[in-house]
């Protein structure tokens, strides 16, 4: 999953990105607010964690204008502002989730956690397709009773596609996802990445779950 991280005061901004990054989340950060409004337009975050009192453009104004083009990427306002009128303002705006600073990061994991899954329509922090299980908590697979040995690299590739079962996904698609801005990963790494999720999940296990389809893309799921 990627992130971006719009934060003015530069400690934070790179704890918050080292933490993130650790957690397995691809990451772009930036404490301008102009250029976190250029971010947010022109890449395909699933998640944006924004500061409202920011250089250039402030918080709330670049919400304002995600929302007016219709982006719906979903928004975790990280703020000093804790007053129930900043709240409120945040929330109407367009916010997806508010929270105050001084905060826990477990904390801030799992509400990044929840709007992921909200993001994708997944109730369940376990996602099952087949026999395969993908637990998003723990970050975890498993294939029958078997836990699947997968590198952090692996496992955000599988968690991206569990989250779309059935429906082809781009090579396109799963780079913008998988890796951040400043990644520039060899052109056919996608493809050895797919290899070894598929000899992992799929080796002496039935049905299937790895598909691809030529011109297209991959496909996570039992062939119909």
């Amino acid at each position: 999953m990627r992130l971006l991280v719009v934060e003015d005061y530069a400690l934070l901004r790179e704890s918050l990105v080292r933490g993130l990054r650790d957690s397995g989340y691809a990451v772009d950060a930036t404490g301008d607010g102009t250029e976190g409004l250029w971010y947010a337009q022109n890449h395909p975050y699933d998640v944006v964690i924004l500061d409202l009192m920011l250089p250039g453009i402030g918080g709330l104004e670049i919400l304002k204008q995600l929302r007016k083009t219709g982006n719906t990427v979903h928004v975790l306002v990280l703020t000093a502002k804790d007053s129930i009128q900043d709240r409120i303002a945040g929330l109407d705006i367009g916010a997806d989730d508010y929270m105050i600073k001084p905060f826990a990061f477990d904390e801030l994991s799992a509400r990044l956690r929840a709007l992921v899954r909200r993001r994708y329509d997944k109730a369940d922090p376990v996602i099952r397709i087949a026999d395969l299980e993908v637990d998003t908590l723990r970050r975890v697979a498993r294939r029958g009773d078997e836990v699947i040995a997968l590198s952090a690299r692996e496992y955000a590739l599988l968690e991206y596609m569990a989250h779309r079962p059935g429906q082809v996904i781009t090579r396109t698609e799963l780079w913008e996802h998988v890796y951040d801005f400043a990644a520039e990963p060899a052109s056919n790494v996608l493809d050895v990445y797919i290899s070894h999720l598929r000899r992992k999940i799929d080796d002496d296990h039935e049905p299937k779950l790895i598909h691809t389809r030529r011109g297209q893309g991959y496909v996570l799921g039992p062939e119909r």
